[in-house]
């Protein structure tokens, strides 16, 4: 595959893609003798941009996808742009022009393309307007992150910034509140007012957020454990932030 090329893989992220941006698509590979109602609509759509799509046997699949769970279709795409700090104040002053209050998730250090994906998903069911990452040490869309996030890849904006502790700073001169949640901290999430212009940081599995991130947040706040386990997978914790902080805007 070519260096200005993408594989995107799995139901969900081909219809996503096929939706918001089918002048990227190349060609498709589709399983041979599936033409049920949830791959209908992709052959459909197809058709309709006049994208090349061939049916092919599973272990044709199995290898363009590297053993991922490809669902029946693959296709091969342009990349899209790479959002950058750049693009952060036009988010931002979009979503005010709306009279929506920010609600931004910042991803110090997620590697693993699962749980990104999984953020991902998290993020738009709860009305993220943008995800902010480092743009080194960190995940990056790609097929598996797009399976994962069924659709939300196309949707919610994947913002990757040179200096994460700059445009956290940067976010707080806008008006932006800074929560970030670690376990070292007495605070717990349900005693803390989160609405109004807001951004959650999430660090990574294991090491938490960085020094500098932390340093950085007008507030630390931890999910309350009352089992044996310390920690919580990212993108559960992720969601569980999230959704109180959706419940409160709600109120």
């Amino acid at each position: 595959m070519a260096k200005n090329e993408e594989i995107v893989f799995g139901i969900h992220a081909i219809n996503a893609l096929l939706e918001s941006a089918p002048e990227r698509f190349i060609e498709m590979w589709l399983l041979k003798g599936r033409d049920d109602e949830r791959l209908l609509p992709i052959i459909n759509l197809a058709r309709k941009y006049g994208i090349p799509a061939q049916m092919v046997q599973r272990r044709v699949l199995d290898d363009k996808s590297e053993g991922e769970q490809h669902q029946g279709v693959i296709a091969r795409v342009k990349p899209g742009k790479v959002l950058t700090e750049n693009d952060l104040d036009d988010i931002i002053n979009a979503t005010e022009k709306r009279d929506i209050a920010p609600f931004l998730l910042i991803l110090d250090g997620v590697t693993d393309p699962h749980n990104l994906g999984a953020c991902l998903r998290n993020a738009d069911a709860a009305g993220v307007q943008a995800i902010i990452v480092p743009k080194d040490n960190a995940a990056k869309i790609t097929a598996t992150v797009r399976k994962v996030a069924v659709g939300a890849a196309e949707s919610v904006p994947l913002v990757q910034v040179t200096n994460l502790s700059r445009t956290m700073k940067h976010l707080q001169q806008m008006g932006i509140w800074i929560v970030g949640t670690a376990g070292e901290t007495d605070t717990c999430l349900y005693d803390v007012k989160l609405t109004g212009p807001m951004a959650l940081v999430m660090g990574a599995e294991g090491k938490g957020m960085r020094r500098l991130t932390r340093e950085n947040c007008d507030q630390l706040v931890k999910l309350p454990m009352g089992g044996s386990v310390s920690s919580l997978n990212v993108s559960v914790a992720t969601g569980i932030c999230l959704f109180e902080m959706v419940r409160q805007r709600l109120i």
